[in-house]
């Protein structure tokens, strides 16, 4: 099925069509289904939504949407004025084009000038645009082929990006352009050589900084620029070294470095950010004092700087903490802190962009399998809380008519895993519901419980939902990560496969109904699910999924391959290729009776290629030995993330709830 690669082929695109028109046509009998959750999932959402707005130099910020329209509208006020400015209309941008995403929002230091990146294809390669909000007109400097990532210097004219390799798509060149010249002659100032490591630009807390990072998976590197100075030349933070991992932001008189330096699970340090004016200041690793100590219980995630606070963002027994810290004499009081209360068994909560940090009032986020997105407000020093938005649901929507739990499953090596449950307060556990059992488990991606509207499609009509938190994210610390990768990867599907026989096990879920859904990575998990226990699943749902491991992880011209040795292995050493061959979903297909299968993939897709599930479908449907259903949806106009538009996004979720309710016997 290598032949499926050719993407321009048009014998490709008929087979991709073909295996399209199969799949509406085994649907068919149930569209009226998928319509019907579509029009649910849709009326519960406010269509003239907005966000909270922020407050930054002098503005108020904020996204809104308008009644029947796709797409946001980027907007500000001048604070204590009502009249609003549209900064961008990307319903406006998107016309004439079946898929939109814009990315990189972002105003210069003057607050006159706009620059925003917008993508047509859903391949992440975007085109860099710059307005100027005096008058609204746009400007003529464009720049193509980037990734969306950019920075303003404080001269207000100078924009450093991040241009990716065009076949590999890494980001592998930071570029600076000064407006009004030619974006062609825009000169290159830093290129990331290793194939292992990408880079991106940042700029820190504070606006002093320029910040370029280069990482891989186990190790990084920064370096910085004076704001002030973007001709300088960026001066290297603290050199890569095999295993260590940082990362730094600035506020004060001070760097900080979020660092596994003798440290598993992470600390905070910190150094000098000053100078005598003829030298940068010394940010030797000599140099660096702790400010959050290493805790073989704690997981340190990341810290926000304000002028009289901080607040660091921790994992402890798979739940975030969010813990605020005074600034005494301009040192971290540790023995003055204090932590956030959410009340909760299971949630997903961590702080807001606070763009000005003069300020004792931090915003952070909330929500939880029962409880909507929500944005608060919490002052740092009298504790006082207040609420500035829980997101509408709309309709009959009663948050106390759902329970959520947390479970522990017994993997099979002794390992306690976490699961989080929701369900309907109707929904008997005695082993007679459906269950949707979900999850990720890798790249040290933690997957917390949060609330989903369109999760309602299912839990309104009895199934139970369940997240298992398995090996590969660090819900449980750094150790939890490196016990599901590379050589342990394994351990990331046994897992998945406990956590379904513990529902099981508990009748949480229907023997003859348990469900299971992951994608990208995830889809890997479903891939590997449902050839080591095929009999466990009635059917699962397998999104963009990276099931052709050990072709893609040997073929280093295609996206996402040689930055992930670290993650996968490196199957041009014989130890990592028998192990990828051993899991790797495509290699292991076998002449058995596999479970309903529901694959999506894009026709464009930048993080795993379209491929990768088409051939894996093939495959499973020239062996398999059962009558069961195995669908290939392709979206011809998009990429990785699906459609773009908001009401495109509720058609794809209707799809594929329509498809597990078929499965389960519910009428919608």
């Amino acid at each position: 099925y290598y032949w499926l690669r050719e993407r321009e082929d048009q014998k490709v695109l008929d087979y991709l069509n073909a295996e399209n028109a199969y799949l509406k046509s085994e649907m068919a009998p149930y569209q009226a289904g998928v319509d019907k959750i579509f029009e649910e999932t849709k009326a519960r959402i406010k269509q003239d939504d907005s966000s909270v707005p922020y407050e930054y130099q002098g503005y108020t910020y904020y996204t809104r949407f308008e009644e029947g329209k796709q797409y946001p509208i980027h907007c500000r006020k001048k604070i204590s004025e009502s009249e609003e400015q549209i900064l961008i209309n990307v319903n406006e941008v998107a016309e004439g084009h079946s898929f939109c995403r814009v990315s990189g929002v972002k105003v210069s230091t003057d607050s006159q000038l706009l620059t925003y990146a917008v993508d047509f294809q859903g391949r992440r390669i975007y085109t860099q645009r710059f307005k100027r909000l005096t008058d609204g007109k746009m400007l003529p400097d464009e720049i193509t082929n980037v990734t969306g990532n950019t920075v303003w210097a404080d001269d207000n004219k100078t924009v450093f990006y991040t241009r990716q390799d065009p076949g590999t798509l890494r980001w592998d060149k930071i570029y600076k352009h000064t407006l009004g010249t030619d974006a062609a002659k825009d000169p290159l100032v830093f290129e990331e050589k290793d194939e292992e490591f990408s880079c991106h630009v940042d700029k820190s807390r504070s606006r002093k900084f320029i910040l370029i990072g280069s990482e891989q998976t186990l190790s990084s590197e920064y370096r910085y620029l004076q704001a002030a100075d973007p001709d300088g030349e960026f001066v290297v933070f603290e050199e890569r070294a095999p295993d260590h991992e940082y990362d730094i932001d600035h506020y004060g008189d001070s760097f900080y470095v979020r660092t596994n330096w003798d440290a598993k699970n992470f600390r905070i340090m910190r150094c000098s950010s000053r100078s005598d004016g003829s030298q940068n200041p010394s940010t030797a690793k000599s140099k660096w004092e702790d400010v959050v100590p290493h805790s073989d219980e704690i997981f340190n995630e990341g810290i926000d700087l304000f002028e009289k606070f901080a607040t660091v963002e921790q994992r402890k027994n798979g739940l975030t903490e969010i813990v605020v810290v005074p600034m005494v004499d301009g040192s971290l009081a540790l023995d003055q802190s204090h932590k956030l209360d959410f009340g909760e068994p299971t949630y997903s909560a961590g702080t807001s962009p606070t763009p000005e940090p003069e300020t004792e009032w931090l915003r952070f986020r909330y929500t939880s399998l029962t409880t909507p997105s929500s944005v608060f407000q919490y002052n740092m020093r009298t504790k006082e809380k207040e609420i500035l938005k829980e997101q509408p649901v709309l309709g009959s929507f009663d948050k106390s008519a759902y329970k959520t739990e947390r479970l522990w499953a017994t993997a099979r090596d002794g390992v306690k895993v976490p699961i989080s449950l929701v369900y309907h307060r109707d929904t008997r556990l005695d082993g007679t519901a459906p269950c949707l059992q979900y999850a990720y488990g890798s790249y040290g991606s933690s997957i917390d419980a949060g609330f989903s509207s369109a999760r309602l499609n299912l839990v309104d009509r009895g199934f139970v939902y369940a997240i298992a938190h398995i090996r590969g994210g660090q819900e449980m610390g750094r150790q939890w990560y490196e016990d599901g990768k590379l050589l342990k990867k394994m351990n990331t599907f046994t897992d998945f496969i406990d956590c379904g026989q513990h529902l099981v096990a508990k009748k949480i879920a229907d023997p003859e109904r348990l469900y299971a859904r992951g994608g990208s990575a995830g889809g890997l998990l479903m891939g590997a699910v449902i050839n080591m226990a095929p009999d466990l699943y009635h059917g699962i749902v397998a999104d963009v999924p990276f099931v052709d491991v050990v072709t893609t992880m040997l073929d280093d011209t295609i996206p996402l391959t040689t930055s992930e040795y670290d993650e996968w292995g490196n199957p041009n050493v014989k130890e990592y290729y028998d192990y990828m061959l051993s899991y790797s979903p495509y290699d292991q297909v076998k002449p058995i009776a596999y479970p309903n299968i529901l694959v999506t993939t894009g026709l464009h897709d930048s993080q795993v290629q379209y491929w990768e599930p088409a051939k894996w479908v093939a495959r499973i449907r020239a062996v398999k030995k059962d009558n069961n259903l195995l669908l290939l949806k392709t979206n011809m106009e998009a990429g990785h993330g699906g459609a773009s538009g908001r009401f495109d996004r509720f058609k794809e979720v209707a799809f594929r709830h329509a498809f597990l309710l078929r499965l389960a016997g519910i009428t919608p």
